[in-house]
């Protein structure tokens, strides 16, 4: 798709909103090459690159007045896209990319340029990957959280509320245990669900390397909880490598380790709040139709220390 301009949208992008998207997700994206047109002569920037795309967003290289380069990030206005602006403000760039301007109709962010091309997970000492991942980590949830984003008080009881259903639609006697038992840890935890600002979705591949740092975090969707709900992301980053390896437990009750060390966290809390990242993300599944635990999520939890 693309418009006058030159603006091509990538194809698995406009599949994206439109295989399973509606009337508003089509009329988005079908927009999409005229907006991206409008902000490049609004702000003046020109283009410097190749168009890229995630699941969800289209990204344009530009270069500013200035000289400097940054990337216009454009992704259809959602409560997440609502949230990440209120935690890039608050973050400024501290151990994340900057926001460098926004457009409050259309929701596009212009950001500082970092090297998409280099992520974390270019470090093979996977040791050193993680503890440079828990060092931005550390950084992230220090800022004060600010208003605006959701809570995991509320998200915890909305999967509490949820389990039932999801249990009876796991045929596998096993797997309904496991789906209670790890319910069970967040009913423990439900209480006091944390006050910090969490990145929600820190893995290796939103790590980047840039210039002003080595290595800063991009993608978040921040909401405010235990620094314990941020860690599954990590533990879990490169899957099926990890797992090819035939040696994932014992690496991820390893990055378990220099995670909870170097945050300064309470093992047993944040074993449990990664519990409830796994509700949260077989909750997920099961809605998607699937009638298993997925084994990573299994291997994981499995991995975790007992106490």
């Amino acid at each position: 798709m693309s418009s006058p301009q030159g603006v091509r949208v990538p194809a698995s992008l406009v599949a994206s909103y439109t295989r399973n998207g509606g009337e508003a997700e089509r009329a988005w994206i079908a927009r999409l090459p005229a907006l991206v047109a409008e902000l490049l002569g609004r702000w003046e920037l020109e283009r410097d690159g190749g168009i890229g795309s995630g699941e969800a967003s289209l990204v344009v290289p530009v270069r500013r007045t200035d000289g400097s380069c940054a990337a216009l990030k454009l992704q259809m206005p959602r409560e997440e896209t609502t949230a990440a602006l209120i935690g890039l403000r608050a973050w400024n760039g501290d151990g994340i990319v900057r926001l460098l301007d926004h457009d409050p109709e259309s929701g596009a962010v212009l950001l500082e340029r970092l090297d998409g091309a280099r992520t974390l997970a270019c470090v093979e000492d996977d040791d050193l990957a993680m503890r440079i991942l828990a060092g931005l980590m550390a950084r992230l949830h220090s800022v004060p959280a600010p208003e605006g984003l959701r809570n995991l008080g509320d998200i915890a009881r909305d999967m509490l509320a949820s389990v039932p259903a999801a249990g009876a639609a796991l045929p596998d006697p096993v797997d309904r245990r496991r789906l209670h038992g790890w319910a069970s840890a967040v009913t423990e935890l439900v209480g006091d669900p944390g006050d910090r600002m969490l990145h929600w979705d820190l893995h290796y591949g939103n790590v980047l390397a840039a210039e002003r740092e080595p290595w800063l975090a991009i993608d978040p969707e921040p909401l405010i909880g235990d620094p314990g709900f941020d860690l599954w992301p990590a533990l879990d980053t490169g899957w099926e490598e990890l797992h090819a390896t035939g040696d994932a437990p014992r690496i991820v009750r390893r990055r378990f380790d220099l995670l909870t060390e170097a945050l300064g966290l309470d093992r047993r809390r944040a074993a449990g709040w990664t519990l409830a990242r796994l509700l949260q993300n077989t909750l997920w599944d099961i809605e998607d139709g699937r009638t298993a635990i997925d084994p990573s999520q299994t291997a994981v939890a499995d991995a975790l220390p007992r106490f």
